[in-house]
């Protein structure tokens, strides 16, 4: 093998890092961006006494920076790759018989744990950048520790080398108990200039014009200031066009504009692009490179001396309770804006313009959060099935799997037909088996395996395209939602008033012959219908088939959640849709559909007949203040038919009713002053003994089945109440006997000393009240009691014009401490009426005086 640069850092520990390897199954390094450790550590380990001559897998988080590593590899190496070093990853392999180290991207090393669970033939897995905490890596390292541990022998370990610039490696040294190497970094200094105003408010930009605005004149500012190329980070593809845009129409003095090349650098471009984004720039120019986080490590961009850094980042969200994905854009880490800062000083001491203050700096969390805390689950979770895992806790994991989305995603499986949740033997199907080794997304491999049944097997290579790789009409104005567009442009058609790059549509064609070639299904095209590309796109999405609820563009999902139109289009006058991609932001109440096609309620009875429910759905309707009842086709929470049933059954109608009564409320029967007064008067017994029937508001509306339901036959609507007599109703759930016993307990008057029939006021049940004028009372020492003497009556004394006066339970005491005051006070205003000296021996009256 050639010989190795020995002037790079991470050389000066090579020698104790395959010490430590020789003696332990696993081994962190730590080392900062430009000390070489992912180009020189694989290579110099192949001559390793603990390899016996197998295989190493490194493992990178982007088929960019796999492709690059194996290239400055193999360079080194002085060969082509494909020979000692090679290349693996989904629709791209190059190694051969030769190859000893394959440079893959992570979803590949659990393709190939999953194919030998002993991985037999490697005798080391390299987890490069590592701190990025994919969740592809999380797994590939969860099972390649199960693997270690289960499937190889002593005598032939398998080896783990975990690499990693800016790792906390406390933790992750602590989870795998293992020693650690740190090398020094070969990096020059970088001079970091911030703003001296917010772009922000809180976290969010204030508006995102002023972000390019900013980028573009900053990019300018750097390239008149300094030498060398940019490289400049930015949260996503958009923001990255809009940069350029705005640097090619004129915010670049022509002088610089004559003497820079523009590039864009993103993971769903296509890989000519990629490369020329990374190669040197052409002699006497230099580069601008709009990027996102896809450059933040692994990758070297010769020539690069100014980072220009937005500070932000897209990232998926995924939230388990409504099973959608928003896509938010945050703030970086201070980890990941150190990252990025070094870029600009692997070569010679470097410049970076950060686009937010120095306090803002301060304020960025340490690290970002692991991917597996925030992601959609259903690929892990079909992984750990077809694993032989059906509780992911019974594998070891850095971060936990959060236990929310891992139900969600067996929820999706099931539906899915990959798995049985509710059999005897529950686990993944044979059908879940064959979907895992395809190594698609679940939602993919189940349409590519129904494609087969239904002969639509060219069409499905067309939308595993189109649905895992960037929308070919993003950024394109009206472009609109409708996915047969674009299906007509991989087909070559021209669509008025829109352009594509042709090199884009090839690029697309090409993926779709790799897709065909790799799933074994058949190329040739079939002529399909809009009905085709539904079903194969509802057998993927079950829970995205959608039906219209409004005018204007709103659609309820069969899983239950709505999602709408960001914009008006022709698709949001179709009754039913399936939504194969949609996203947004968590703030948002709905989710914005991207893409979406028609689908008949012929297709869905067809895909989904088995899971079609008649049933009889009669419920009070608040428009129409009356009981409906419908005979219902439902697909989950979305209603496909709808039929009125005829000569309803009085007892189910009457049932509708009192749900309606329920919903809104007893105040919708026809209370009066004697059903209310009825009312109160029992309640205030029960208060006192239970026995007595409780007519409160919960317990009436709780057994409404037993003292209302009698009096509803033949009412179904709001106004068919009018006819109710609440007394009687109330009566008729009272028995006789305590009927008769109410007047003497809770009487409805009371007679008072002048021979007045005084009503009492029961609406508190808890302080029963009797408003009487004072001189009515002339005479009564002791307070009436009510319910069995345990509930003293509230005398309200009113003056003689009726107003309030006072309020006593002990009636002796006011005529003796009170009454000659009270005296004072009205006898001047109410001088015509008896004001006695003596209450007690006074004679009652309710006219002014007494008669002599």
């Amino acid at each position: 093998m050639a010989a190795l640069p020995n002037h790079l850092p991470v050389s000066q520990i090579l020698p104790q890092l395959r010490q430590e390897l020789n003696d332990d199954k696993c081994v962190l390094l730590q080392a900062p961006p430009g000390a070489g450790k992912t180009t020189l550590v694989p290579l110099d380990l192949l001559q390793a006494d603990f390899l016996n001559g197998q295989k190493i897998l490194l493992l990178e988080p982007r088929r960019l920076a796999a492709r690059s590593v194996a290239r400055r590899m193999a360079g080194l190496l002085g060969e082509e790759v494909g020979v000692t070093v090679g290349w693996r990853m989904q629709l791209d392999t190059r190694v051969s018989a030769k190859t000893r180290i394959e440079v893959v991207t992570e979803g590949v090393l659990t393709r190939m744990l999953q194919s030998d669970p002993s991985l037999e033939g490697v005798g080391l897995v390299i987890f490069d950048e590592f701190h990025e905490r994919s969740l592809q890596a999380d797994l590939g390292l969860a099972l390649a520790l199960q693997c270690q541990e289960g499937y190889r022998e002593e005598d032939n370990p398998l080896k783990i080398l975990v690499m990693s610039a800016t790792l906390a490696t406390e933790e992750i040294a602590g989870f795998l108990n293992c020693p650690v190497i740190k090398s020094e970094g070969k990096s020059y200094p970088v001079t970091c200039y911030y703003r001296e105003r917010s772009l922000a408010r809180g976290v969010a930009i204030r508006d995102k014009r002023e972000l390019i605005s900013q980028c573009a004149s900053t990019i300018q500012t750097a390239l008149s200031r300094h030498d060398g190329s940019v490289l400049v980070f930015l949260p996503g593809v958009g923001e990255i066009r809009q940069v350029a845009q705005a640097l090619e129409s004129g915010s670049l003095s022509d002088a610089l504009f004559k003497k820079v090349t523009i590039h864009q650098l993103y993971g769903d471009l296509d890989k000519q692009a990629q490369d020329r984004a990374i190669q040197p720039a052409p002699e006497g120019l230099r580069k601008i490179v709009l990027t996102t986080a896809i450059a933040e490590s692994s990758l070297t961009i010769e020539g690069v001396h100014i980072v220009v850094d937005a500070g932000l980042t897209r990232t998926a969200r995924f939230n388990p309770r409504t099973g959608m994905s928003s896509l938010d854009t945050i703030r970086v880490s201070r980890a990941s804006a150190e990252q990025r800062a070094g870029r600009a000083g692997r070569l010679a001491p470097g410049h970076c313009y950060r686009l937010w203050t120095e306090t803002e700096q301060q304020q960025l969390m340490a690290h970002s959060a692991p991917e597996i805390v925030n992601a959609d689950l259903s690929a892990l979770t079909l992984e750990l099935l077809a694993w032989g895992v059906s509780d992911p806790n019974e594998l070891e994991w850095l971060t936990p799997v959060p236990a929310p989305a891992f139900a969600r995603a067996m929820d999706l499986l099931e539906q899915l037909g990959a798995v049985r949740k509710n059999e005897d033997q529950p686990g993944i199907t044979r059908h879940g088996q064959r979907m895992a080794e395809l190594g698609l997304h679940p939602r993919l491999a189940h349409m590519v395996l129904m494609a087969k049944k239904y002969d639509t097997e060219w069409l499905a290579a067309q939308l595993c395209v189109l649905l895992s790789e960037r929308d070919p009409l993003a950024g394109v104005r009206d472009a609109g939602s409708d996915i047969n567009l674009r299906l007509s442009l991989l087909e070559g058609q021209a669509i008025p008033g829109m352009t594509v790059s042709r090199s884009q549509i090839n690029h697309y064609k090409q993926l779709s012959r790799q897709w065909q070639k790799r799933l074994g299904l058949a190329a040739h095209r079939k002529d399909y219908q809009t009905d085709d590309i539904a079903l194969l796109l509802a057998c993927a999405y079950p829970d995205r088939v959608a039906q219209r609820r409004s005018q204007n563009g709103r659609y309820l999902m069969s899983s239950g959640q709505g999602v709408t139109f960001r914009d008006a289009e022709p698709l949001s006058a179709e009754d039913y849709l399936v939504i194969p991609s949609l996203g947004g932001h968590s703030h948002q109440r709905e989710a914005l559909i991207y893409l979406a096609c028609p689908v008949t309620t012929t297709v869905i009875e067809r895909l989904f007949h088995e899971q079609i429910d008649t049933i009889d759905d009669i419920r009070w309707d608040k428009k129409e203040k009356a009981v409906i009842a419908n005979r219902v086709d439902k697909f989950k929470a979305i209603t496909l038919s709808s039929k009125a049933i005829e000569n309803l059954n009085p007892d189910i109608k009457t049932k509708g009713l009192m749900s309606g009564i329920r919903e809104m409320g007893l105040s919708v029967l026809p209370w009066d002053k004697a059903s209310e007064g009825f009312r109160h008067r029992i309640q205030c017994l029960y208060r006192i003994d239970d026995s007595w029937p409780d007519f409160s508001d919960q317990a009436l509306l709780n057994t409404l089945e037993e003292w209302l339901a009698p009096f509803l036959a033949g009412m179904s609507r709001l106004e068919h109440l009018k006819q109710l007599n609440m007394t009687q109703c109330l009566q008729a759930a009272t028995d006789w006997s305590r009927l008769q016993e109410l007047d003497k307990q809770a009487p409805e008057k009371l007679e008072v000393p002048s021979g007045s029939q005084i009503r009492i006021d029961y609406s508190n049940p808890q302080e029963p009240i009797l408003a009487v004028k004072l001189q009515e009372l002339f005479g009564l020492s002791k307070t009436p009691e009510l319910a069995y003497g345990k509930v003293p009556l509230t005398i309200e004394l009113l003056s003689p014009a009726r107003r309030p006066v006072q309020k006593t339970q002990d009636l002796e005491s006011f005529w003796n401490n009170t009454y000659q005051e009270v005296k004072k006070e009205l006898k001047g205003r109410y001088s015509k009426h008896w004001w006695p000296d003596s209450p007690w021996v006074a004679v009652p009256t309710s006219k002014c005086k007494p008669k002599k």
